[in-house]
Formats: structure tokens, C-alpha cells, sequence
């Protein structure tokens, strides 16, 4: 199910808003919880017990850690890390490891190996990165939630679990443990906000959609040069405008139930660098990258040599994650290129040093 689908519009979310809000305040975080485990249900129904089981192994692994301290807290903090990332690996790559493994076997002579291809569960990488979010900034001090539907809630919660943006665990456990205030004018500019991502997402992403795959799917050998470019065109404008009308709806939706996410774009199109370019695109991921890969790397804190290098593996594993296959390791490489260029260069530079772009 997405926003923009009928049965969500026309069913889902009319039932769900009825619901919540003739409840008691008290009862509230308890409804969403439960639409959020039935949206997901909806779109992935054999893996829903595996996220809720995942949840709730990191959940008290997390209140372990918490009364720790020394060794054994940052102990418990790698392990809860590495078996986020694990879940994450296992799915989303394991089918591309298989693969090029094989494909080695091919070149030297050696029977394949016999692998069942794994299905990527809608959404891991998003639930991924909240996880880590919680695990790390309990570590380096925040209280950790007390419920554990409290955090199921947090990680779950359907209106960013699918594309983001990426909630910050500091930025909104206080929203979740305590009562949120919700008005009218909250909900007009929640539902105008929904209104724009959805405008943007069918009214024009999906349009240029359709003569996107009509260009590509034939003989692109064929395409003259202002025929190629217009297709290029399209396909940067439909990227960006279903991309940010998803974050529009997502925080729209946020916004309606009392929440309030980051911004995840900014007129990404308007910008005069590389570097400027990612702090309008994916600003949300680009936060995360900055807080829980470049700074624990180091940032800029150790030379200039070491702050090259740090940008180049932030922007390679940025690669990484929006795809298994090798066309996004280079993607990510040659931006971790230009990146570390510009900063050599004080192109697109920014007051505040300690970031990755």
C-alpha cells in the first residue's frame, strides 16, 4: 500500500483518522502502532513477525545497555549495531554477494553454489538506520524509551517507515512518551502538506513517469540528441518530484498526528556545487551519514588527508545502501570523489566544518 494508492486514500487513512481521534490521548500511540503493523502487514505480510521479533530483540538490548558502563555499554552498543547492519546485509545484499560469487566460480571452473534468491523487505533500510539512531544516541547518553510499544512506534510508525525521511531517535522520543498536542491548524497543515507530495507524486512524477519508460523501454540507440536530453529532463524531475512528494506526504501525515520530521529536501536543483547538491538531496540521510559515520570515523578532526578519506567511505556506503549492484558502488565512489575534490578546492564550502558536505 502508498499514500497514493486508493485503497489508502479512499479506506486506510479516513478509518484511521476517525479512530484516532475520537480516542483518549492515552490510547492514541496504541492506535497508530497498530495501523502502522497492519500498513506494513499490507505490503509485506511474510516479513512483518521478523521486524516486530528484530524490534524487540534491539529493544532490550538497548535497556541492557543502558544500565551498563565502560566496556561492556560500548560491547552491547557494537553488538546491537552489527546485528541492525546484519539484518540489513542479509537481505538487501546477499542476493548481489551470491552472485558476483558465482560469477567467480564461472571465470576459475567451479560449480555454482546453490542459493534461493532472499526478497527485500519493503522498507529495511529506513528501519535500519532508526534503529541505529536509537541504539547510539542511548549509548552516548539519551534515556532510552520505557515501553516497548513506545519504540516499536518510534521504528514502525508507517508514515516514514517506507522512504523516510530519517527520524532521528533525539529528535522525536519525546513527541511518542508524552502527550502530543494536536489542533486544527496542526491538521489543515498536515493535510495541505499531504496534498502537495501528492500533487507532486501523481500529478507529475508519475506523468513523466509514463514517458520515461516509454523512451527507455525501446531503442534508445534511436533517441536524437534533444530527444535524449528531454528524456534526461524527465527522468531527473520525476526522481526528485516522487522522491520529495513521498517526504511531503510522509510529513504531512506526520504533522496531522502531532508529529513533527525533519525537512528531507530543499531545492536540490538550484544548487552551485556538488556539496551544496547534498545538503539539499536526502537531507535526512545526509544527517545521519554525518552523525553516525563521518564524526565516529573522525570528521575533520584528524588532517586533512584523513578528512578526504572519511568523505570518500561516507559517500561509498552512501552508494551502497541505495542499491546492491555495482553500478551504485561507483556512483558512490566518483561522488565521494568530486566531494572530497570540492572540499580541497573550498568549493560549496559551509561555516560549520564538522559535516560531511
Amino acid at each position: 500500500m502508498v499514500f497514493s494508492s486508493i485503497p489508502f486514500l479512499l479506506y486506510f487513512m479516513p478509518l484511521l483518522l476517525l479512530l484516532y481521534f475520537l480516542a483518549k490521548d492515552k490510547w492514541r500511540n496504541g492506535i497508530l502502532l497498530t495501523a502502522s503493523i497492519l500498513f506494513y502487514a499490507w505490503g509485506a505480510p511474510d516479513y512483518v513477525l521478523i521486524l516486530i521479533a528484530t524490534t524487540i530483540a534491539i529493544f532490550y538490548l538497548v535497556r541492557k545497555m543502558s544500565h551498563m558502563q565502560g566496556a561492556g555499554r560500548k560491547a552491547v552498543c557494537i553488538m546491537s549495531c552489527f546485528f541492525s547492519l546484519a539484518f540489513l546485509a542479509f537481505f538487501k545484499y546477499s542476493n548481489f554477494f551470491i552472485d558476483n560469487l558465482n560469477h567467480l566460480f564461472g571465470l576459475i571452473g567451479v560449480m555454482p553454489m546453490a542459493w534461493v534468491y532472499v526478497a527485500l523487505p519493503i522498507g529495511i533500510s529506513f528501519y535500519t538506520f532508526q534503529s541505529i539512531t536509537y541504539i547510539v544516541d542511548v549509548y552516548r547518553g539519551d534515556k532510552p524509551m520505557n515501553r516497548l510499544t513506545d519504540y516499536m512506534l518510534y521504528i514502525m510508525m508507517f508514515p516514514q517507515l517506507i522512504a523516510g525521511p530519517i527520524v532521528r531517535y533525539g529528535d522525536i522520543a519525546e513527541q511518542i512518551c508524552t502527550a502530543r498536542h494536536t489542533s486544527w491548524d496542526s491538521c489543515i497543515q498536515g493535510f495541505c502538506r499531504f496534498a502537495i507530495g501528492l500533487s507532486k507524486k501523481v500529478l507529475i512524477a508519475d506523468v513523466l513517469g509514463r514517458v520515461v519508460d516509454v523512451a527507455l523501454g525501446g531503442d534508445i540507440g534511436g533517441l536524437g540528441m534533444w530527444q535524449a536530453w528531454v528524456v534526461l529532463v524527465a527522468y531527473t524531475m520525476q526522481l526528485y518530484f516522487d522522491f520529495s512528494g513521498y517526504s511531503d506526504m510522509a510529513i504531512g501525515l506526520g504533522r496531522i498526528f502531532g508529529f513533527s520530521f525533519s525537512e528531507n529536501f530543499n531545492n536540490p536543483y538550484i544548487s552551485a556545487s556538488i556539496s551544496e547538491f547534498w545538503r539539499r538531496w536526502h537531507i535526512s540521510l545526509g544527517t545521519f551519514m554525518m552523525n553516525y559515520l563521518y564524526v565516529p570515523l573522525g570528521g575533520n578532526r584528524r588532517g586533512k588527508g584523513r578528512t578526504f578519506v572519511n568523505l570518500w567511505i561516507v559517500f561509498l556506503l552512501s552508494g551502497i545502501w541505495h542499491g546492491a549492484g555495482w553500478n551504485f558502488v561507483l556512483w558512490g565512489a566518483y561522488h565521494g570523489f568530486f566531494i572530497a575534490t570540492e572540499k580541497l578546492l573550498g568549493i560549496g564550502k559551509r561555516k560549520d566544518e564538522n559535516t560531511v558536505i
